[in-house]
């Protein structure tokens, strides 16, 4: 959704995201996040009587949603998928993105847990949650492509820690070749999964 379909509270979860992606949680400070939302000066208050926690908490969610869409996409559009065929299509997207923006943004849920994953127990969940949204269509999308239901929770496992994996590789080496490198040696046991 563009920026100026948003309503400001829905623009504020989106900037508090786009902010974790680059900074981490103490880059989604709330006056930042509004400021940057373009929001009314009060709007915090009464979009987020939970303050910081539930901006993180609500961005977290959203990038969960966010991930999701992009497996189910790939699933949709695609006439004849296969397990090797999601990871490569995740794999283009986050290399084009990090090429895009010069390395300077990873994933918002990884970012929190290395954050924050000890010290609040709100965000950790917040967390978890969104990684269980992403990792719910991979699942049954490896399963609606003849992996094994029971095999594709665990494929689903492994693609996205692959995945998170070499994001940080990445992003750290700016260069995307741990991202290509995990898409090809991958690939073929995704795809040798299926029955």
């Amino acid at each position: 959704m563009s920026s100026d379909r948003r309503t400001h509270r829905e623009n504020m979860v989106y900037v508090a995201a786009q902010k974790l992606r680059e900074q981490g949680v103490a880059g989604a400070a709330l006056r930042t996040v509004a400021a940057e939302a373009g929001a009314p000066r009060g709007s915090l208050q009464h979009y987020f009587p939970g303050g910081k926690d539930q901006l993180v908490t609500e961005a977290l969610a959203w990038s969960g949603e966010f991930a999701a869409s992009r497996v189910t996409a790939y699933l949709e559009r695609t006439r004849t998928p296969s397990p090797s065929g999601l990871f490569g299509a995740l794999v283009r997207e986050w290399v084009a993105e990090l090429e895009r923006r010069d390395f300077a943004r990873g994933c918002p849920v990884a970012a929190t847990v290395v954050d924050c994953a000890e010290g609040s127990e709100t965000l950790r969940r917040a967390a978890s949650d969104a990684l269980a949204t992403w990792q719910r269509p991979l699942r049954e999308g490896f399963a609606s492509m003849g992996v094994p239901r029971r095999r594709a929770g665990a494929l689903a496992v492994l693609a996205l820690s692959a995945l998170e994996g070499s994001i940080i590789l990445s992003r750290a080496e700016h260069d995307t070749a741990p991202l290509r490198t995990v898409a090809r040696e991958l690939g073929p046991l995704l795809d040798s999964a299926r029955t």
